[in-house]
C-alpha cells in the first residue's frame, strides 16, 4: 500500500484529535514499527526530507538540464541516477520518477485522476487545485481549456499528452526553455521555472517577465 498524505504523527501518540487520513497513517506507522520494518526515527527522517522539499528544488533540476545537455539526456533516460548527481536521494522503489520534456511540438500536463499522487520528493506539497476533483477530471477531458485558465494557449499543431500520475509512478515535466536565455547561468535560469510549469499547466516564465 502506498500512502502519500501530508498529515503525520509519531507512532504511539494520541490519535483522538486526528482526521481519518491522519489516524490511518498513524496506525500504519505503528504497524511498521511493531513489525520491525522501520524505526520511528527512520520514519521521521523520511517525512522531514519530504517536508523540506519545495518547487525551488525542481527549479534547480530544470535549470541544470537546460544548461547542460548531457545532464538533460541522463535526466530523461535515468532520472534517479541524474537526480542523485544533484544530491537528491530518491529510493529505487515505488514511487518511481519519470521526467518528460516539453518541446515546440509536444506538451505534457500531469494529473492524478484518483487522488493526489505528486513528486513530493522533488517539489514538496502539491497545490490545492491539483488535488481538486475539478482539475482531476477536466485535465483529462479538456486539458487545453484548463491550461487556458492558467494563461497558456498552445497552437493547434501542438500535441498535448496527459500523464496520469499513480502511486507507482510520478512525473516531473521539463518545461521548454524560453527564448533569449542563451547567456543566462543556472541561478538565473532557475528563476524562470515555476511549480506550475513543472506540472505542465503553464510554460516557464520569460526573462522579461522575471525582470
Amino acid at each position: 500500500m502506498s500512502v502519500d498524505h501530508g498529515d503525520h504523527t509519531h507512532p504511539g501518540t494520541d490519535s483522538s484529535d486526528l482526521s481519518g487520513y491522519a489516524g490511518r497513517i498513524r496506525a500504519i506507522e505503528a504497524l511498521l514499527v511493531d513489525k520491525g520494518i522501520l524505526t520511528s526515527e527512520e520514519i521521521q527522517t523520511t517525512v522531514d526530507n519530504v517536508e523540506a522539499r519545495s518547487p525551488a528544488d525542481g527549479s534547480r533540476i530544470v535549470a541544470r538540464a537546460w544548461a547542460d545537455p548531457e545532464f538533460k539526456s541522463r535526466l530523461l533516460s535515468n532520472p534517479h541516477g541524474a537526480l542523485e548527481e544533484l544530491g537528491f536521494q530518491v529510493p529505487e522503489t515505488t514511487p518511481k520518477i519519470a521526467v518528460v520534456e516539453n518541446t515546440g511540438s509536444v506538451h505534457h500536463i500531469v494529473v492524478c485522476t484518483l487522488c493526489s499522487c505528486y513528486p513530493r520528493a522533488l517539489l514538496g506539497r502539491p497545490p490545492d487545485w491539483y488535488k481538486s476533483f475539478s482539475y482531476r477530471s477536466r485535465a483529462v477531458n479538456e486539458p487545453q481549456a484548463v491550461m487556458k485558465e492558467f494563461g497558456l494557449e498552445l497552437s493547434a499543431e501542438t500535441e498535448v499528452r496527459v500523464l496520469d500520475s499513480t502511486a507507482d509512478l510520478r512525473y516531473l515535466v521539463l518545461p521548454k526553455r524560453p527564448t533569449g536565455t542563451e547567456t543566462m547561468d543556472e541561478k538565473e535560469l532557475a528563476k524562470l521555472v515555476t511549480r506550475d510549469s513543472m506540472i505542465g499547466v503553464t510554460e516557464a516564465r520569460s526573462p522579461e517577465a522575471v525582470a
